[in-house]
């Protein structure tokens, strides 16, 4: 969340920065307008009556009599309505502060002005295409295997969900191990976090009230993650680190749970767009001035294991207009597909600046005898676990229909080197 004081005090500023996301993120300040002006005439006002206060309170002491009274009356009076003002000042600053909770992030001062995805920025690429006369796309090549199950997924549960069988499912547990592994090397503490939260830790990464469509949400109010991001984010809700400790820095596994309600007609074939995948998270507590350098070096981590695994890719800084909501900036990895003879997100890596924290009331102390202060917050996926898959699939694909597994991977295997009809 926007800081209520620095936005009410800069509103051409911020709608300034936000028309860069697009027309409906500037939109999202228009109920503030109104009641930041409210906010500004109950302030003024209560600032004139506590001055009478004041030179009423001096005059009291030269006073006698009817005069003393109709003084201390009038004292009364201006006591009880400043205390009014003061209420309804609080209310105002509630309302703004739920208006203010479906305004996006501002975009960082080094994210690309831009109009759509088109103007997104290639930072840089690894490995080459490989390759492969002919190729085929995951689904084929899992259902041709005898490894992927679409059609019983659907008769058990619908469309957007797939039965994984044999060495398939074997892999798929494989790259988690692999990717926290990954993780653990680089310095990140593992959590295996609750995949039940409540609306608190929604709010407090953004999902609500914005997102509510998108969630799962059961009949106790307990909403499925989307994504680790909200339980490990929320792991510090409401508390105040020590500034020495920073950064912390989380790695956890967890199913995934969305609705993909706008996504409509996306990704409808396959394993790329499930209502229910798993994806390993990494999440950064830092201190705010170390946060772009952080986000660089996030990128980093979450490349390690596509390099390993040998998988070309590309590092893409996304324009205004493609950022997530929290997000003030963000880069995605993107991992070539020859089936589809394209590049697809495998990991979104982003700093929020103190969006999140602020939301989550997230602070540290600098110092022993300092004032707390929020910290800065950061995650990306390390990585999506079935968009790898996709891309091992489709990297590895041979003619006689077997797919080569990358040595790294191998040994979560137990040494198998190629995926082969079950």
């Amino acid at each position: 969340m926007l800081d209520l004081r620095w936005v009410v005090a800069n509103l051409d500023e911020a709608r300034r920065r936000l028309e860069a996301r697009g027309a409906a993120a500037s939109d999202a300040l228009a109920p503030i307008e109104a009641l930041a002006a409210e906010r500004r005439q109950l302030i003024q006002s209560s600032e004139t009556q506590r001055a009478e206060q004041r030179r009423a309170s001096e005059q009291m002491r030269t006073l006698k009599g009817e005069e003393q009274a109709q003084l201390r009356a009038r004292l009364k009076a201006l006591s009880d309505e400043v205390k009014e003002k003061e209420g309804r000042l609080k209310a105002v600053e509630e309302r703004i502060e739920q208006a203010l909770l479906n305004v996006p992030n501002l975009p960082h001062e080094t994210v690309p002005a831009g109009a759509s995805e088109r103007d997104n920025q290639v930072v840089r690429t690894w490995g080459d295409k490989p390759q492969i006369a002919s190729a085929r796309e995951h689904t084929e090549i899992g259902e041709r295997l005898g490894l992927l199950d679409f059609e019983r997924a659907a008769k058990v549960s619908g469309a957007r969900f797939a039965f994984y069988k044999g060495a398939l499912a074997r892999l798929e547990l494989a790259l988690v191990q692999f990717f926290l592994d990954s993780a653990r090397e680089r310095g990140y503490l593992e959590l295996l976090p609750p995949y039940l939260v409540n609306a608190d830790s929604m709010r407090g990464t953004g999902q609500l009230p914005k997102f509510e469509d998108d969630l799962f949400k059961t009949t106790a109010g307990y909403y499925l993650i989307p994504t680790a991001e909200v339980p490990v984010t929320n792991y510090h809700r409401d508390e105040i680190l020590e500034g020495a400790r920073l950064p912390l820095k989380y790695c956890a596994f967890s199913p995934c749970f969305r609705s993909e309600a706008g996504s409509y007609g996306k990704d409808t074939k396959g394993i790329i767009r499930n209502h229910q995948f798993h994806k390993v998270e990494l999440v950064r507590f830092e201190k705010p001035e170390n946060a772009q350098a952080a986000l660089e070096e996030l990128v980093r981590d979450a490349q390690a294991p596509l390099e390993k695994l040998g998988l070309h890719h590309r590092v893409t800084l996304l324009c205004t207009a493609d950022l997530g909501f929290s997000a003030e900036k963000t880069y995605d990895l993107e991992v070539w597909l020859p089936g589809q003879n394209a590049y697809r997100e495998i990991s979104s890596c982003s700093t929020f600046g103190e969006f999140q924290a602020r939301r989550a009331q997230i602070r540290f102390r600098p110092g022993q005898a300092d004032k707390p202060r929020l910290v800065a917050t950061l995650n990306g996926s390390g990585l999506a676990v079935g968009r790898t898959v996709v891309a091992l699939l489709e990297n590895g694909q041979q003619a006689d229909g077997s797919v080569i597994l990358p040595q790294a991977i191998r040994p979560y295997m137990g040494g198998l080197e190629r995926l082969t009809p079950a």
